[in-house]
């Protein structure tokens, strides 16, 4: 199939869709592959996926699954993720320079040091990190679970919660501790949902329900906002991915309001077509997710591109940290 036939999927014909589709399950077939896709990828691929939903959820499917072969439309280290709990299947990414902003802003050597300026300190690492980071925590989370399991560790620890700041903020609101040191880092794409953006859109959907995801800059003020009155607290609710998906099954909203990266609305409307299912913010869009193209996809089941390796010693140790949180409790959702 040329590659002009798959670049700008908005635009394309059921036929040109159903074509690529049949060859990406043939291609699948062949190479005995399960195509994962995390929530922000396009439609085409979220539509031809065998599961789509966040990147723990995905990967303990991975874990799960007797495919030979993994294929992770996301992000690197949601690929990392599926690998260190599937370590005996190949895991492959369909584009390995699809990064994440926030897994970036630390790396192993920066938590080795904070951890030196700490000691006894519990260090929680968001699954948002990479395999490396997982290993020199102490436990992991989701931002689903980031309070209970910050809970869970006794109140006179001091904990390291890192790398996303806002989930951080958000996590010490709910659980009222004052001895959780927070990393600074952020998504671009979340930390750009402002507050302004927020009320500009309430204030033009007045009976609008809103959905926030806790990496957004805007958390705060949301839930200022029903705090004060503006905002009935029915209609506000500060969740995963996987938590708005669930939300909107149930919803029974004629408008919904989103702040996150703007692919979940395909899911959203999806699960539910009776209501409007709109972004707080239209430019919530994260280029390292659509770096994950229908072409790139079907090159990767066709030519076994790009494998995703963690070392053992690496894996052994991130793989600890993930299965404390699960034992914590099965998460409801993951970032």
């Amino acid at each position: 199939m040329p590659t002009s036939a798959i670049q700008d999927t908005s635009t394309e014909t059921d036929e040109t869709y159903t074509a690529w589709a049949e060859e990406v399950r043939r291609l699948a077939a062949r190479r005995r592959a399960v195509i994962l896709a995390h929530n922000y990828q396009v439609p085409w691929i979220q539509d031809v996926a065998d599961h789509v939903g966040d990147s723990l959820a995905l990967s303990r499917v991975a874990a799960r699954s007797d495919a030979e072969t993994i294929v992770f439309c996301g992000v690197h280290f949601m690929a990392e993720t599926a690998k260190i709990l599937a370590p005996g299947k190949t895991v492959l990414i369909p584009d390995p320079d699809a990064g994440c902003s926030l897994a970036d802003s630390i790396d192993a050597g920066q938590l080795r040091a904070w951890k030196a300026e700490h000691p006894g300190a519990v260090v929680v690492a968001y699954v948002n990190t990479t395999a490396e980071v997982k290993a020199e925590a102490d436990i992991c989370c989701t931002s689903s679970n980031a309070a209970e399991v910050v809970a869970s560790v006794p109140a006179e620890r001091e904990v390291l919660f890192l790398p996303d700041f806002f989930l951080g903020q958000h996590v010490k609101r709910v659980t009222g501790r004052d001895n959780v040191h927070l990393w600074l880092g952020e998504c671009h794409v979340h930390a750009g949902i402002q507050p302004a953006a927020l009320r500009a859109r309430l204030e033009a959907e007045p009976d609008a329900e809103l959905l926030v995801h806790p990496e957004c800059g805007c958390t705060t003020t949301a839930l200022w906002m029903v705090s004060d009155g503006q905002l009935p607290a029915e209609r506000a609710r500060v969740v995963s991915t996987g938590g708005m998906v669930a939300a909107a099954e149930r919803t029974r909203a004629r408008t919904v309001l989103v702040a996150t990266e703007t692919g979940i609305l395909h899911q959203l409307r999806k699960a539910n077509r009776a209501a409007r299912f709109e972004p707080v913010s239209e430019d919530a869009v994260c280029r390292f997710m659509k770096m994950i193209t229908p072409e790139k996809l079907l090159a990767s089941l066709r030519d076994g591109v790009h494998e995703v390796e963690v070392p053992e010693p690496v894996r052994v140790r991130a793989e600890r940290a993930v299965r404390r949180m699960i034992a914590i409790g099965q998460p409801g959702g993951g970032e």
